[in-house]
């Protein structure tokens, strides 16, 4: 059971999905998958490489490799 102060001031309710990491010491780390921390990760790729873009171009060579 995760208490209260902690579950207000991360934003976790009923139903909020988590994810279990262990850190470099072995701890292990509960952190709450909330739109708080999707839009902090959306915004960390943001500048990164067009991921789907790569992939839609590697997926049309290897069609045009296999005729």
């Amino acid at each position: 059971m995760i208490p209260v102060a902690l579950r207000r001031k991360h934003g976790i309710q009923a139903g909020t999905k988590v994810k279990f990491l262990e850190d470099q010491f072995g701890r292990i780390v509960l952190q709450p998958i909330t739109d708080e921390y999707i839009d902090r990760v959306m915004g960390f790729l943001k500048d990164g490489p067009d991921l789907l873009a790569n992939w839609e171009k590697e997926h049309r060579e290897e069609g045009e490799r296999d005729k």
